[in-house]
């Protein structure tokens, strides 16, 4: 399967892009960005040199991916969610030396509108609440919300929130789909 690449994107020579994927409107992507197979790139993405997308993701409109940046397999960036790359910019300060490196995991979902301050490791399959705003790393099937986020519960690698309290030793079905999660202290898997 071709890459599909509209007329007024711009992607740098040296850039990789997987069979399948598609790059829509008013995209740049950089000479050095690695991205996987059947990944979508909607209008007005800007994704950076040193960044790697695995296959499968999805990026919403209005999304910038910048330096440092890694998403594995399967994440979910909703429109215009946001990622930085410096913790304490400042304009008259030169601060690229000072990246920070931002990992979002397998399956994870960042909701629409939604902060990832860098440095942060997002796990797999975590669920970030639109306008969240995220300042530290998230458990593995993770719900957050608020600003700063804070857990409210557990998410099914379905999408859908599981009956678990957030501590403790417990056991759910997913609904949808029947695979079992265990929670174990504050640590969920998938059975």
């Amino acid at each position: 399967m071709a890459v599909k690449i509209h007329p007024s994107a711009i992607v740098d020579e040296g850039a990789q892009i997987g069979e399948g994927s598609r790059v829509w409107h008013f995209v740049h992507v950089c000479g050095g960005a690695r991205v996987g197979r059947n990944v979508s790139m909607g209008q007005n993405v800007f994704v950076g040199n040193r960044v790697t997308i695995g296959d499968n993701c999805k990026i919403q409109n209005n999304v910038s991916v910048y330096d440092n940046v890694h998403l594995e397999e399967g994440v979910f960036c909703g429109p215009s969610m946001v990622f930085t790359n410096v913790y304490n910019p400042r304009s008259l300060i030169e601060r690229k030396s000072e990246y920070r490196d931002t990992l979002v995991k397998k399956g994870a979902t960042l909701g629409a509108n939604c902060t990832i301050v860098c440095g942060v490791t997002v796990g797999e399959f975590a669920f970030v609440g639109a306008g969240a705003v995220i300042n530290k790393d998230v458990p593995a099937y993770a719900l957050m919300v608020g600003v700063p986020a804070r857990q409210i519960g557990w998410m099914s690698e379905f999408g859908e929130q599981l009956d678990l309290p957030l501590t403790g030793n417990a056991e759910t079905t997913c609904a949808h789909t029947g695979s079992v999660y265990k929670l174990e202290g504050n640590k969920v898997t998938k059975v």
